[in-house]
Order: C-alpha cells, then structure tokens, then sequence
C-alpha cells in the first residue's frame, strides 16, 4: 500500500420519493401528517470520504455522485474517473465492502489499467468501519427526515443541502471516521515528541 496516499472509503445508498419518517415534535394534539404520492422512484448516491494517509492538515475530503435508478459496474467506473478528476491522480487507497458491482470481472479489469488506485475491501458484514454509512445517518436524519417531495428533484436538492452542510464543517467528516474507531495516522513514536518531527 502507498504510504503517501488519500485513504477514501466509498458507499452507496438509495433515496426514494417515500420519505424517511423520523420522529418530531408538534404542539399538543396536533399529530403531524405526511402527504406524499405512494411512489416508487428511486435514486442512487455514492459517497467518498477521503483522508490523507500521512498529512492531517490537508483536511478530510467529501466526493459525492447521484444517479436516477442504480449502480452497476459500468456505473461506479464512471463514479470512479470522476473521482479520479477530484483527486486530480494522487494515489488513492479506496477502502469498500464487498458488493459484487466492486469487485467484478470488469471492475477487476479497468483497475488492473489505472496506476492511481488501490482497492482495499471491509470485510464482511461490517458496515460499522465505514465513516460513509455515517454521512448516510447524517443526511437522512437532517435533511432527508420527513421529506415529502412530488419529484426525486425534491430528493436530490435537499440532498445536495446536506453534503453542503457535512462539506462546510470540517469537524464533521472526521468525527465519522473516529466513530468507526478506525484510524489514518499512525501515533507518534512514544520516544519522539511532536515537535521532534
């Protein structure tokens, strides 16, 4: 693995025209109602969080992707060149489960051409290690919660809203990352102090 790299882990996610119900709070006996179209539409988002493996300072670093319907392969290749163009082709180290559309034959092989990228996978069953499964929390319990809207426009703007408000608090990101307990920088030797570096 290179050690000068940006450590990026990478997640999708679905939105809906059905609303994520969250609870709330209303006057005494005026119970909230929420007035939707019993409809299906649905949209994709990718997310990446990424984190400089040796330089803190650079700050931690938000790339996110929205597409009606689903990922596929051909899909996250695209999601991928467009993060490449972000990260403007330093060395990523991208960090993500198992998902067949990630590790399949195509995906293998259009990797296997970019000497940029690295994959790394979570192992099974652990979503609890990626610091994107809390962007995801994040979103659908501000800026998702209890949204009704008539088209998936609705979904995507107030969608946009909230990686606007994770991207302008640089705290945030890396509160995602401390709560999985995974860590980027390596601690600093216990003979060394900090300004012996």
């Amino acid at each position: 693995m290179n050690t000068r790299a940006w450590i990026v882990f990478l997640d999708e996610s679905g939105v809906s025209l059905l609303p994520q119900v969250r609870r709330t709070y209303a006057p005494r006996g005026r119970t909230p109602l929420l007035r939707h179209r019993l409809n299906w539409k649905r949209a994709s988002m990718a997310g990446a969080l990424g984190y400089h493996s040796t330089d803190p300072e650079r700050g931690a670093r938000l790339c996110f992707h929205l597409k009606p319907g689903s990922y596929d392969t051909l899909g996250l290749i695209e999601v991928l060149e467009q993060m490449k163009v972000f990260y403007r082709g330093e060395n990523v180290v991208l960090v993500w489960d198992g998902l067949s559309a990630h590790w399949s034959r195509a995906m293998r092989a259009w990797v296997a051409e970019q000497d940029w990228l690295t994959l790394e996978r979570l192992p099974a069953y652990a979503p609890e290690l990626n610091p994107v499964e809390l962007l995801w929390s994040s979103l659908k319990k501000r800026e998702l919660a209890n949204l009704a809207g008539d088209h998936l426009a609705d979904v995507a703007d107030a969608t946009e809203q909230g990686i606007h408000r994770i991207n302008n608090n640089p705290q945030l990101p890396w509160s995602f990352l401390t709560h999985t307990g995974l860590t980027i920088h390596p601690p600093h030797p216990p003979n060394l102090r900090k300004d012996q570096y």
